[in-house]
């Protein structure tokens, strides 16, 4: 690994997606639709271009001492960022997991913890404006990580996790479904799924493992909303397991419990 890793095998948000090994651009759209619509027809007419340019996507990395490891791949819901996911991912992960925590890539203001104090930040996957470019970009982003750290030696591309907490939960269940075979298994805490799941074409079904975790008083995601959710993930995936706990909209000691077995059981089977 590169030296930007240090001692405790912990690299902070120091590496960007513009590493070369990454094919880090992301080319949304590659025509530069505004020159190709400016001619004499249109003038004094307002016109939509678009820009291709690039995106650095930010993560942390946490590598244990035997390599390759098994790898998860721990996604923060809205207005959250890496560093709350690592510490989070830290607490659900077997001991002997590398884990990476990758940071939503919309980017916005929150308000003051206190008054007076200084605005915060925090970061989302995706809004309802060409939500489909957005989706592409989280697909890339996981590809190309899982597959550095691969090349680099320190994970085993055969025991690849992915989690989710709230918004990030139905982007990595179109994930997995996009790429059937790339995953061993995907975790979805108190989130929702695809709208589309049942009548995309793009979906194929997958032999990943699936783990849901829902709250009881989620008030984002209640008991009424997620009822179906096991038999609708049985649509695309063979192997469902779905839980419910007395939870808010959060993560509590009992999922981090349940993740943390379901996890060392599906690596070490």
């Amino acid at each position: 690994m590169n030296a930007d890793i240090n001692s405790n095998k912990e690299a902070i948000g120091v590496r960007p997606f513009s590493d070369p090994r990454l094919s880090g651009k992301f080319e949304a759209k590659s025509e530069p639709e505004a020159l190709a619509k400016m001619n004499p027809i249109n003038e004094g007419k307002e016109i939509e271009g678009s820009l291709t340019t690039e995106i650095k996507l930010y993560y942390d990395l946490h590598l244990p001492e035997i390599q390759p490891a098994p790898l998860l791949i721990a996604l923060h819901g809205y207005g959250a960022s890496k560093r709350q996911m690592m510490r989070e991912a830290r607490q659900i992960a077997p001991s002997d997991f590398a884990i990476t925590a990758l940071q939503g890539f919309h980017q916005h203001l929150k308000e003051p913890k206190e008054p007076g104090g200084p605005l915060r930040f925090g970061f989302g996957w995706l809004t309802n404006f060409r939500p489909e470019e957005s989706v592409a970009l989280h697909h890339k982003a996981i590809v190309d990580l899982t597959d550095m750290l691969v090349r680099e030696g320190a994970v085993d591309p055969h025991r690849v996790f992915l989690l989710g907490f709230s918004q990030s939960c139905a982007l990595n269940y179109r994930f997995v479904c996009t790429y059937p075979d790339h995953l061993r298994g995907v975790i979805g805490i108190c989130g929702g799924m695809p709208g589309d799941w049942e009548k995309s074409e793009v979906y194929k079904p997958t032999e990943a493992s699936v783990f849901h975790l829902a709250g009881t008083r989620d008030e984002f995601y209640p008991p009424e909303r997620v009822a179906d959710y096991a038999e609708r993930l049985r649509l695309r995936a063979h192997h469902v397991m779905f839980e419910s706990y007395d939870a808010g909209h959060e993560i509590v000691p009992a999922m981090r419990q349940d993740v943390r077995e379901w996890l060392e059981s599906q690596a070490n089977g």
